[in-house]
């Protein structure tokens, strides 16, 4: 099985702080450093580290996105359907605080350019049964969902970054949720304990699977048929940045391959607890070699 990840392609620019900056103030940073990211990047280098076959689809600036390119090239990503154009790359401002934790302002350049002829020509290379992984960080997303779901393709949500946005697309045509605890009570429109998110987003998407990420707590995948509860690894973390996506595409690698869901919720949750032991978006995303090396 074939995934094209349809997403967003940012220059990260992460800084180390002592505590998130709050309104009227300004401190110093402990550092700073620049990675490759975005959430559609990260994702496409997590599922090719799985052993994916993946092509990335989405939009650079021609002036400045040339080592988004080259990071996913270099994990064996197939650029091909990556468009550069005559505008700024998208990029992201990062605070990473002493325990680990991040905010995210982004701004979205390129990203922001995703025309319906650049998606009908991208589908033209994939069948019916191939997987489309999809967050909210790029333009034209109902049309996207619309044409693939015309094509046969099973959709892949990542609700990520959320907001009213989200509510607009047409969401009975995806087969996956991936999403957090924050993502999934918003989608649901609810409130109720976390462990209930999933059966409360079956009544909504009784078709759908659900893969429920809860940080330290493990995770959840529930559809119609089963409910599987996978715990944490303990690890110390370093930066979260990227956790949930590494955790997205060794699950959707796993998926395609056909692993059993138990298996690839185990592997997914592997690989996002050593990325946390790591700086930086996509250069803390482990491979599949080192996942299963590990003594986790």
């Amino acid at each position: 099985m074939n995934i094209l990840s349809f997403g967003s392609l940012n220059l990260d620019k992460v800084y180390q702080v002592e505590h998130f900056v709050r309104p009227g103030e300004t401190v110093s940073s402990l550092s700073m450093a620049e990675y490759c990211g975005g959430k559609g990047l990260n994702q496409s280098i997590a599922i090719a580290r799985a052993g994916g076959h993946v092509w990335h689809a989405g939009c650079v600036g021609r002036a400045d996105g040339a080592p988004l390119l080259k990071a996913l090239a270099d994990s064996g990503v197939d650029t091909s359907l990556v468009r550069q154009l005559d505008c700024p790359t998208g990029h992201a401002i990062i605070q990473v605080d002493r325990d680990g934790q991040n905010c995210i302002l982004l701004y979205g350049g390129a990203n922001q350019q995703i025309t319906t002829g650049q998606i009908d020509q991208a589908l033209d290379h994939f069948r019916p049964g191939d997987l489309l992984v999809l967050q909210n960080e790029i333009s034209q997303l109902p049309y996207l969902m619309g044409a693939a779901r015309a094509a046969g393709l099973t959709i892949v949500l990542n609700p990520s970054p959320m907001n009213a946005s989200i509510l607009t697309l047409p969401l009975r045509h995806v087969s996956y949720f991936l999403l957090n605890e924050v993502e999934a009570r918003e989608l649901c429109g609810q409130e109720c304990r976390d462990d209930l998110l999933p059966e409360r987003l079956l009544e909504r998407f009784p078709d759908s699977h659900i893969v429920l990420t809860l940080g330290a707590r493990g995770s959840i995948y529930q559809d119609a048929h089963q409910r599987i509860e996978q715990p944490a690894f303990k690890v110390d973390a370093v930066d979260t940045t990227a956790a949930g996506d590494t955790f997205t595409g060794f699950f959707l690698a796993s998926i395609a391959q056909a692993v059993p869901v138990a298996e690839a919720l185990k592997t997914a949750s592997k690989a996002a607890a050593i990325s946390v032991t790591r700086s930086g978006a996509a250069p803390s995303i482990p491979t599949k070699t080192e996942v299963f090396a590990s003594p986790l």
